[in-house]
C-alpha cells in the first residue's frame, strides 16, 4: 500500500470514528471544569473545596461536541431552506 493510500485510510478511519462518537454521545465533558460543573479551589490547609460555577457549561459539566454542533446547524439550515 502506498503512503498516500495509507494516509487517506487513516484519515477516513479517524473521521468515521469521530462521527460515530458524535452520533452515540453528542455531549462531552466540559474542557474548562473537566466535567465537574465548578472550579476546584484549595483552602488554607491545601484541601480541595468547591469554587465558582463554571460559566462555560453553566454548571452542568457537559458541552455539545463540535461535530454534533455542526450537524445540528447544517440540518436546521437544510430544513429552513426546504420549507
Amino acid at each position: 500500500m502506498t503512503p498516500a493510500l495509507l494516509a487517506i485510510a487513516c484519515l477516513l478511519a479517524v473521521t468515521l470514528g469521530y462521527a460515530t462518537t458524535c452520533a452515540v454521545s453528542p455531549f462531552g465533558d466540559c474542557r474548562k471544569c473537566h466535567g465537574l460543573g465548578h472550579r476546584l479551589k484549595t483552602d488554607r490547609k491545601g484541601r480541595p473545596k468547591r469554587g465558582k460555577y463554571c460559566s462555560r457549561c453553566h454548571a452542568t459539566g457537559k458541552r455539545i461536541r463540535l461535530g454534533r454542533w455542526l450537524y445540528n446547524r447544517a440540518s436546521r439550515t437544510y430544513h429552513a431552506g426546504t420549507r
